[in-house]
């Protein structure tokens, strides 16, 4: 009898230790995962704030227009794939108040970045499409979140297709960012999702990636 009570704690020791070790473990993996999309963010608020800072400059310090045009593309590169690096993050993570924040931040760098590169093309007339994603990101139904994820992928093989000739940047409209609600408000983005190119086209329903080509001749 006592070997049998001696065993039974044994086990429930092992188990609450497998328990906890396995709660550690998991709150190690979403603080590494969290601490890597916050490097991500410091990373590139330094490149947009350059950036921001080369086209304010660009009147007075004379700056060539195809420079700052292919700092801007390499930059609206970085922004997909950061993008998609993130998402990997957030698949693999809880959706917690901490992501949230970093998301929105993430948000607001996009929307700065895509007020700039409408700066660009005022200035510099590049030949590049600017194409902005508006999706929800907070409890999207199941309907809605599986034409997001077609939107995405659609999107997505259209940027491997196209490469610089578009500008990709996707933005969660949800978020109650102030200035993201103000160009939603500007451009009159009702819906998720949306897809804006070059400030003047909406598209809400798409089929195949030709419905969002033949807005890029």
């Amino acid at each position: 009898m006592a070997n049998q009570k001696f065993a039974f704690l044994y086990a429930l020791i092992a188990t609450l230790i497998v328990f906890n070790l396995g709660i550690f473990m998991g709150y190690m993996l979403e603080s590494s995962r969290l601490d890597k999309i916050n490097n991500l963010y410091s990373d590139t608020q330094m490149e947009l704030l350059d950036q921001v800072a080369q086209s304010d400059a660009m009147g007075i310090l004379n700056l060539n227009c195809n420079l700052l045009t292919q700092e801007n593309i390499q930059f609206g590169d970085k922004i997909f794939q950061e993008a998609l690096q993130i998402q990997k993050y957030e698949d693999a993570n809880r959706i917690t108040s901490d992501i949230i924040s970093e998301h929105k931040k993430f948000d607001l760098l996009r929307a700065l970045f895509w007020i700039n590169s409408m700066k660009i093309k005022q200035e510099c007339n590049p030949k590049y499409h600017d194409v902005v994603y508006f999706y929800q990101y907070n409890n999207p139904s199941l309907d809605q979140e599986s034409k997001q994820k077609f939107f995405s992928n659609v999107l997505s093989d259209l940027k491997q297709k196209e490469g610089d000739n578009i500008m990709l940047i996707p933005l969660s409209g949800d978020n109650d960012i102030p200035s993201v609600n103000l160009l939603e408000k500007e451009y009159n983005i009702t819906e998720f999702p949306t897809i804006l190119i070059d400030e003047k086209v909406k598209i809400t329903d798409i089929k195949n990636m030709s419905d969002i080509e033949k807005y890029l001749n």
